[in-house]
């Protein structure tokens, strides 16, 4: 198993921070790993993205030119990642962002109202477990009770209180998701 991901949208949505449970869910189950963030120089609203490989065996580098994933929230993210999703790979968007969806025929597309799913919870803080709830439940690659771990390993301890909130959001991303 080698799964090539990107994560890409505005700074401040979380995006830098998926990439970094996502690599810390891996490592507690014994994967092999690379994490690379990628942003502007503006901290909040300019665009960042973050490439996450996981697999069972030894990575060679942590430079791709196509993913077998993408998780896009902005249009901008769009534009760029929509060609480099390999050929029966996955594209991911929430539509809040997004004003011209995408076009590609020979991937599987999905678009998650996780936006929408923040005000259901009553938490705009959620939105990013949300999105990383639903890409599990398109791409296994780590269980959720990884992803809680990799959240005491991410998260300062005082916002350990936290975590089941973080874990509900998961799970409702997880249910946005329909085959």
């Amino acid at each position: 198993m080698k799964e090539e991901i990107i994560i890409a949208g505005f700074g401040g949505q979380g995006v830098l921070s998926m990439g970094k449970i996502l690599a810390y869910s891996g490592l507690m189950e014994d994967k092999e790993v690379t994490w690379m963030p990628s942003y502007g120089p503006e901290q909040r609203g300019g665009t960042a993205n973050v490439t996450v490989i996981l697999s069972d065996e030894k990575i060679s580098s942590p430079i791709l030119n196509s993913y077998d994933m993408a998780v896009v929230l902005n249009q901008q993210s769009l534009d760029k990642f929509e060609e480099k999703v390999k050929p029966g790979g996955i594209l991911m968007y929430d539509s809040y962002g997004i004003h011209t969806p995408p076009t590609r025929k020979d991937i599987k597309v999905y678009c998650v109202d996780a936006m929408d799913a923040t005000f259901d919870l009553g938490n705009n803080k959620a939105f990013n477990m949300i999105i990383l709830g639903a890409m599990l439940k398109l791409m296994p690659v780590v269980t959720i009770e990884s992803v809680l771990k990799g959240l005491k390993q991410t998260l300062p301890e005082r916002h350990h209180h936290l975590i089941p909130m973080n874990e509900e959001a998961l799970k409702k991303g997880m249910s946005l998701i329909k085959e």
